[in-house]
């Protein structure tokens, strides 16, 4: 006579609930440190961002585009590459607008004009990108974009 022991396999509730306290606290601990990440990233890409459209007005400039001084205009999200110097009186055909994190508090000088021919800043600025305790700031000097 033979005697079938069934054992069937499956997870207990204990094992049940000591996977899912064990992903609680994993997910627990990475938040935060997901959350700096992120607000480091949404700065560095903002400052990349606004050093490029700089870097894009300036070299317009340098080379006569349309036989103008180009300029870049920063408000709330909107960094936008312009034709002339007046931000309000600007030709809308010839505008471009880089999009950033609406998280970024941008303070300093938010009107940067280029000479034409020359490429030179009419204005010596700094301009600091923030999120909480993130700061990045960008110099423009006498010959044009400095950050870091």
């Amino acid at each position: 006579m033979y005697i079938s022991i069934c054992k069937t396999k499956g997870f207990t509730l204990l094992e049940m609930v000591l996977v899912i306290s064990l992903l609680g606290i994993i997910i627990a601990v990475s938040a935060p440190i997901y959350s700096v990440f992120q607000t480091k990233n949404d700065v560095d890409l903002a400052s990349e961002m606004l050093k490029t459209s700089l870097y894009r007005a300036q070299i317009l400039s340098r080379n006569m585009i349309e036989d103008d001084n180009w300029s870049v205009h920063i408000e709330n999200e909107d960094i936008t590459v312009f034709k002339g110097t007046d931000y309000p009186t600007r030709d809308l055909s010839f505008e471009e607008i880089t999009k950033m994190s609406a998280r970024v508090i941008v303070s300093g000088t938010t009107d940067i004009i280029f000479s034409k021919f020359t490429g030179d800043p009419q204005n010596i600025a700094n301009i600091e990108l923030t999120i909480d305790n993130e700061t990045k700031t960008i110099t423009i000097n006498e010959k044009g974009v400095q950050g870091n």
